[in-house]
């Protein structure tokens, strides 16, 4: 096989994947892993790939993509609102007490199920989402605080020192944290260190934490860790995680719920 033509398949590989390790590509290609890597690099250098430790991944899941709000909502939106529905489930019906509730289109989703879950209580959310507020503005039997601080264009996520101080004087019941990234080894990311900091204070802050996190993000890791999967009670997704993943989950306990396995641990 030519160079060109192995290394087309393996950008295609890449594509369809979103990752590739050096060994599979020696494996599957008869090649040395001294050309395998070589073959990474020159397809690095052309922009079809970015190399990690192993391998190399899809130049999308690079640490610091990060896509706007109207593009995410038009990704996942099956998922993230199987998701959603499960989530709502982490808090009783009827429930009266506070809620912090994250920036994001995967716990926007959470908004309307959370809300018919709520009915006929009185709870108290607190949000750094331009989006969610709007949406929650004057419903009965909700008080709904605003964070204060900086939006960010690219999310409508609310951030800042002034949002990390508010939410660190807060002691919310629950939170609902969303994540751009899930890895066994570096825990729950996200690609802009000020919307870290506020979903690490969020974290820090609330007694259970629930996190959103869809499947495609499973072994993706972005820039900025806020969280190490032990200090996560529950992660809501729409597919069961595997591997390492899922024993690494277990070993945290972390609770999995799916819309499918509610319930069931990793």
């Amino acid at each position: 096989m030519y160079q060109a033509e192995r290394q087309g398949l393996i950008a295609r590989a890449v594509r369809e994947a979103g990752r590739v390790s050096v060994r599979a590509l020696a494996e599957q290609f008869d090649i040395t892993t001294e050309t395998a890597r070589r073959d990474l690099q020159a397809l690095e250098e052309a922009g079809l790939l970015r190399r990690v430790h192993g391998g190399a991944i899809a130049v999308e899941r690079a640490s610091l993509v990060e896509r706007g709000v109207g593009e995410r909502l038009t990704r996942q939106g099956d998922e993230k609102a199987r998701i959603a529905a499960v989530a709502a489930r982490a808090i009783p019906e009827r429930f009266s007490g506070s809620i912090l509730l994250d920036a994001g289109t995967t716990t926007g989703a959470l908004v309307e199920p959370l809300l018919a879950r709520l009915a006929g209580a009185h709870a108290e959310i607190v949000t750094n989402a331009v989006a969610h507020a709007a949406v929650l503005a004057g419903r009965d039997g909700i008080g709904l605080t605003v964070l204060g601080g900086r939006v960010r264009s690219v999310t409508g996520a609310i951030v800042g020192a002034d949002t990390v101080r508010a939410i660190e004087a807060l002691r919310p019941d629950v939170a609902f944290v969303g994540a751009n990234a899930l890895s066994a080894e570096f825990g729950f990311s996200t690609p802009d260190a000020d919307e870290a900091a506020a979903k690490r204070a969020m974290v820090a802050s609330a007694r259970r934490v629930v996190a959103l996190v869809d499947a495609s993000k499973f072994g993706d890791e972005s820039l900025t860790r806020f969280a190490g999967l032990d200090e996560v009670d529950v992660l809501v997704t729409d597919a069961a995680p595997e591997g390492d993943l899922a024993a690494a989950l277990a070993a945290a306990d972390v609770e999995v719920l799916t819309d499918a396995h509610e319930g069931e641990h990793a």
